[in-house]
């Protein structure tokens, strides 16, 4: 398998644990028909405490410090998804 494939397939993975974090603290919402690229505290009515719960939650399932400085990465699926991807990474490395 390739690098490419293989990063493929983690981001894959990384999207279905960020949705599966954001189901629980928005179980009403439809998660289909939010653009990666929005602000998800506006796509999704979420207020500042459901925030700093979804990163909590990705914290303890993923196992990867998210400093405080970095929240604002989060703020979209995409960016979510491309931010873990790179600690992840980054944490493998170290």
């Amino acid at each position: 398998m390739s690098e490419t494939e293989i990063r493929k397939i983690m981001q894959e993975e990384l999207s279905k644990v960020v949705q599966e974090e954001l189901n629980n603290i928005a179980p009403e919402v439809d998660l289909t028909t939010v653009d990666p690229a929005a602000d998800l505290r506006e796509a999704i009515d979420i207020d500042s405490m459901d925030f700093l719960n979804f990163v909590t939650a990705l914290h303890h399932r993923i196992g990867i410090d998210i400093p405080e400085i970095d929240y604002p990465k989060l703020i979209t699926l995409s960016g979510a998804v491309a931010y873990l991807a790179a600690r992840m990474k980054s944490v493998k490395t170290v």
